[in-house]
């Protein structure tokens, strides 16, 4: 675990907190907040790496010396401990593996992800919400914190979109993941002939972008609009038009927000959604145009469908970029989407290396 080649390389990572610890005791560093908070926040990842090294070797020590006094004393609650001490291991040496494969220049940052109903009429707008559910439980189970900024109710049920910030390390380099149409399969309880609907629902999620990127944006090329908030009603209602939806003209790119009472809240917001679609749209483009010039094509794009989950006739949920399938599609829907988030990031990887194959690689 400490060669270079493999999942940790703690000399690496040490001599890297030496190098951050130094630059946290220039007297001068909170001179600039912002360099200071950045110089904060990498240090904390390369502590967060090594803690993580160091649970992993005590968790295998403790495993060895279990292991010994089994194999001494023929004990087999012993040896269910050491078997459960390795599945502990194992599971700490996956979020370091996927760690590893979250390397993009965002991978690290929180997430604002959006979901819009597409086709289906009610069913799309019931199918929206049922997404809304299953990222929110999924958000829970990584103990990050979720804030929904935007949300439009459907006309009958469910929602029309909705937008929500997700706030916790590298939440972005997962959620990445889940970018696409999403489609439903089942008996509608909209029909009253009980017959099978398909519903589509669009997922996209951007980086949320820090202060340190300038991200120009002309107030020319902007269409302000102000509406009263919607919400599940009560004291809760917002009885003033606090809500702001900002057009950015030369795009057409939304932004709106109206989870705060102020409209000033809203529009500051409002306008750091936009500046993290810009910018996504731009690094979007970029890409676009290198994969132009360098002839590579991409058989799953931005906007394809990626997953299909069926809930009539049989029980599934299907990737389609990796070919994962699971039975239990209700736990899926409760929030249980590791598995299909894990596959899609080691494919890329693989993808990676393939395309390095034969040049330079770096130990």
């Amino acid at each position: 675990m400490t060669s270079s080649g493999g999942v940790f390389d703690v000399e690496g990572l040490r001599a890297r907190l030496d190098e951050l610890e130094n630059e946290m005791a220039r007297p001068d560093l909170w001179d600039d907040r912002e360099v200071a908070e950045d110089v904060g926040r990498k240090k904390n990842a390369v502590e967060r790496e090594l803690a993580l090294h160091d649970r992993v070797e005590l968790a295998l020590d403790d495993a060895e010396i279990l292991l010994e006094l089994a194999e001494e004393a023929g004990d087999a609650e012993a040896i269910a401990e050491v078997i459960g001490k390795c599945d502990e291991v194992s599971t700490m040496l996956e979020e370091a593996e996927l760690k590893q494969l979250l390397g993009g220049e965002h991978d690290a940052a929180n997430a604002i992800l959006s979901i819009n109903a597409g086709a289906g009429g009610t069913d799309a707008c019931d199918w929206a919400e049922m997404l809304l559910r299953m990222y929110l439980r999924w958000a829970e189970r990584h103990d990050f914190r979720t804030e929904i900024l935007d949300i439009q109710a459907g006309e009958e049920a469910g929602i029309r979109g909705v937008t929500l910030r997700v706030e916790g390390e590298y939440a972005y380099g997962y959620l990445n993941s889940e970018q696409g149409v999403h489609r439903l399969v089942r008996i509608s309880p909209f029909d009253s002939n009980a017959r099978r609907h398909t519903a589509f629902a669009s997922v996209t999620a951007v980086p949320e972008i820090d202060d340190s990127i300038e991200i120009e944006i002309d107030e020319s090329d902007l269409r302000i609009d102000t509406y009263r908030s919607s919400g599940a009603g009560g004291q809760h209602v917002n009885k003033t038009d606090s809500a702001v939806r900002l057009t950015h003209l030369p795009t057409n790119i939304v932004a709106q927000c109206q989870n705060e009472r102020s409209q000033h809240k809203n529009k500051a917001t409002a306008m750091k959604i936009l500046r993290a679609k810009l910018y996504e749209l731009e690094r979007r483009e970029q890409q676009a145009r290198l994969e132009e010039l360098t002839g590579e094509k991409r058989e799953i794009g931005f906007g394809s469908q990626i997953r299909s989950y069926t809930l009539h006739p049989q029980q599934r949920a299907k990737d389609h970029r990796t070919d994962l399938e699971i039975g239990n599609v209700e736990a899926v829907l409760d929030g249980d989407i590791d598995a299909f988030i894990r596959a899609n990031l080691l494919a890329q990887g693989a993808d990676v290396r393939t395309n390095h194959a034969g040049g330079d690689v770096r130990a």
